[in-house]
């Protein structure tokens, strides 16, 4: 497998952020825009495994080289709503197909509820496009980050609400869309 790609890709989303995002809420027909301010740093060996540990994943090989990072954001809505919060991150490749990298995106905390959680994801190597999908309790997230270049990112987001299983997703119940440039 073939790691270095989606190296570079986490390389390039080290450092500070600045977001501006739309959110569409297509349950109530609401519109809604945010500014955040977002650092990503490098995740030590000892949070690696943490992170790991909190969901109750089995050990990994080479650990150290997985992809991964430790993030902090302070998220101010155009209402005044303010968010912050802090998590850690470890990507670990399960398997390649052409440019294709698949595998586990494992959160010691997920956005939607304050929980670790384990979701999947599809690193394209051709785009440079993250896609990562998590089944909360009421939703299925499934979120892109689109690297243009070390400085810019194109961010959307979709939420479908969760399907019975075996339906299909196909209720949208939330659309976000940014646009992230590294400061400083």
């Amino acid at each position: 497998m073939d790691l270095a790609d989606i190296t570079y890709f986490f390389d390039c989303c080290m450092g500070q952020w600045s977001i501006e995002r739309t959110y569409h809420y297509l349950t109530h027909q609401e519109i809604e825009r945010s500014h955040t301010d977002f650092r990503v740093e490098a995740i030590t060996p000892e949070l690696r495994r943490k992170v790991l540990a909190d969901n109750g994943y089995d050990p990994v090989e080479n650990i150290d080289q997985l992809p991964g990072f430790q993030l902090a954001f302070r998220t101010v809505s155009d209402k005044g709503e303010e968010v912050t919060q802090e998590l850690r991150a470890l990507f670990v490749p399960k398997h390649q197909e052409g440019p294709m990298l698949r595998g586990d995106y494992l959160r010691d905390r997920a956005y939607e509820e304050e929980r670790p959680i384990v979701s999947s994801f599809t690193y394209d190597q051709s785009t440079r496009e993250l896609l990562m999908t998590t089944p909360y309790t009421k939703v299925v997230s499934v979120d892109s980050i689109l690297l243009i270049n070390p400085n810019m990112r194109i961010r959307r987001i979709l939420n479908y609400q969760r399907p019975a299983e075996g339906e299909a997703m196909d209720t949208l119940v939330l659309v976000g869309f940014g646009v992230e440039q590294k400061v400083g």
